[in-house]
């Protein structure tokens, strides 16, 4: 879903330049199967900061069929490593079957069961932490996902804006919405990150830790 104004989303979608084959098919399953990717859009963005850093070890929160998990792996270059986590077993197989089919399963680590669970067996620093698990999971993926980021890492979160709902006043929160305006709040108020929310599609926060 994007919040764009009416047409808009279908010009910045049409400026996009033509994806690779695995990746039109990824879009393609997603519509048909309604399963929720990043998109185009924000898949670009993503590849774009892992070449500006650039990322080398990457942790994936929440991976679905691993449509963005290429964008990264792509990106971050023959010595990058990028970890996939989700729930599915079939999601992972899945996932896996892509990797293979892009010659990119070398760069990619597939974990199953729970994302946070495998963030904390997974050792060392991240060079960049994407964020998109079940929403009401966001506030204990911040006080646990930054902490493992080195300083001049980034952690980005996708969702952010969750279907505009942060318009409504507070009283009219669900538990996700109530759980995505805390981690927004959580993320501006920290000392340790420098944080921008950019309102692309479904909203995209990014926040750099600088201590």
């Amino acid at each position: 879903m994007s919040l764009c104004l009416p047409g808009l989303d279908d010009y910045l979608l049409s400026m996009l330049p033509e994806r690779n084959p695995v990746l039109r098919k990824m879009e393609a399953v997603a519509r048909e199967r309604r399963i929720p990717i990043v998109g185009p859009a924000v898949g670009r963005l993503l590849a774009q900061y892992v070449r500006l850093m650039p990322a080398r070890r990457i942790f994936e929160l929440g991976s679905a069929i691993g449509y963005s998990t290429l964008w990264l792996a792509e990106a971050a270059g023959p010595e990058g490593r990028v970890f996939f986590t989700d729930g599915s077993e079939e999601n992972a197989r899945i996932a896996s079957a892509y990797f293979a089919e892009a010659g990119l399963s070398g760069r990619i680590t597939v974990l199953t069961g729970d994302a946070l669970t495998l963030l904390d067996q997974t050792p060392g620093e991240f060079d960049l932490i994407f964020n998109d698990v079940d929403k009401e999971g966001y506030p204990a993926v911040f006080e646990r996902a930054l902490p493992r980021l080195r300083p001049g890492g980034l952690f980005i979160s996708d969702n952010v804006l969750w279907r505009g709902r942060l318009r409504l006043p507070e009283s009219e929160d669900d538990a996700e919405t109530a759980a995505i305006r805390a981690f927004n709040a959580a993320l501006y108020a920290s000392p340790d990150v420098e944080t921008v929310l950019l309102p692309l599609r479904d909203g995209v926060a990014v926040a750099r830790k600088i201590r």
